[in-house]
């Protein structure tokens, strides 16, 4: 029940900085796609941590 919450959590906040990029005006567009870009690489970072520690919590458990 919990890694269902994380999982959909995880991918609604994905959606969201997407959704976030394509309503940039023509003033922030560079910096809405810096932006966006550090974001990407915050939750790429943030899902592969979260998955080795589901991973370590798993193994050290059984």
């Amino acid at each position: 029940m919990l890694i269902a919450f994380v999982a959909i959590t995880s991918i609604l906040a994905v959606v969201g900085t997407i959704r976030a990029m394509t309503k940039s005006d023509k003033n922030y567009s560079g910096s809405a796609r810096k932006n966006t870009k550090n974001l990407s690489i915050i939750y790429v970072i943030v899902i592969l941590l979260s998955v080795i520690a589901l991973g370590v919590y798993i193994s050290s458990s059984v």
